[in-house]
């Protein structure tokens, strides 16, 4: 059988998560050049420490952090560049904070595996293993979990490749040969993440929230990371720096189809969505 029921805990190194409810992943991006300005964190400068600390005081149930742009188009740098920004600042936060959950956002093995050594207790992939097939014996490797996300191409070249058939039905089948390969390497702490922005156009994106639904039957967590994204730009026709209440009346949408994670840049307004979520879905039950 491939597909298993749906845990309500997720095993992250030496600690376990519970994604009975929403919670929030938020942003840390040790790099110079992620599309969203303000998310850029100098790790030289002492603000990564405050920076987190104010996520988790805000409600942050993970900090991912990131140490090479995945915006459309954006250009590789050499894993020892990566790995000099995403070591350093995973070690820095598990000492200042070592009950907190750190993903790193790679698709390299390389850098993978030691982010794990490090501390991080799970690995965001928005390459689903594509790129880099041994990050699969990673996560064999290691009880970590893994952000397994539907994405063709490489970010530079992503946004050339928006042609689909059945876009849903596409993104369905890509889940569940991943998920099966997975499965047959005994990886079970799988979150699920279909790729808003990611080799997909404006229109593409919101059906796919629209139809966010349909990945239920997976039975996986789903993660949705649209936080401040292009795409809401379009849609309101304002700047990405003033897509805040766009991300959050978003957010609200993807939770009522089924999201489990929020990936996001603003920790408060996220985690106000899921309180007001939450409260609508008990008192449904009442």
């Amino acid at each position: 059988m491939l597909m298993e029921k749906i845990s309500h805990t997720l095993r992250c190194g030496d600690k376990i998560i519970d994604v009975s409810s929403p919670l929030v992943m938020s942003i840390l991006n040790v790099t110079p050049d992620s599309f969203y300005g303000p998310s850029r964190i100098e790790l030289k400068s002492g603000a990564l420490i405050d920076v987190a600390g104010k996520m988790l005081e805000d409600g942050a149930g993970i900090l991912d952090i990131g140490g090479m742009s995945s915006r459309p188009g954006a250009v590789e740098i050499e894993p020892a560049e990566e790995l000099d920004r995403v070591i350093p600042a995973i070690e820095s936060i598990r000492q200042a904070y070592p009950d907190a959950i750190i993903s790193v956002d790679t698709y390299r093995s390389e850098v993978g595996r030691a982010a794990i050594t490090a501390g991080a207790g799970m690995i965001n992939d928005i390459s689903g293993g594509s790129l880099d097939p041994s990050m699969i014996d990673v996560i064999t490797d290691h009880p970590v979990a893994y952000v397994l996300m539907h994405m063709r191409g490489t970010p530079a070249t992503m946004q050339s490749d928006t042609h689909y058939n059945d876009l849903i039905s596409e993104i369905v089948k890509y889940f569940v040969n991943k998920l099966r390969t997975l499965h047959h390497r005994g990886i079970r702490d799988i979150i699920i993440d279909p790729g808003f922005g990611f080799s997909k156009t404006m229109d593409q994106n919101f059906q796919l929230i629209d139809q966010l639904g349909v990945f239920r039957f997976l039975e996986c967590p789903v993660m949705i990371g649209l936080s401040r994204k292009s795409s809401l730009s379009q849609a309101i026709g304002r700047p990405v720096e003033e897509t805040l209440y766009a991300t959050t009346a978003l957010h609200m949408v993807a939770l009522e189809q089924g999201a489990t994670i929020l990936r996001v840049h603003d920790v408060k307004p996220a985690v106000d969505a899921i309180a007001i979520y939450s409260k609508l879905q008990r008192d449904k039950k009442h």
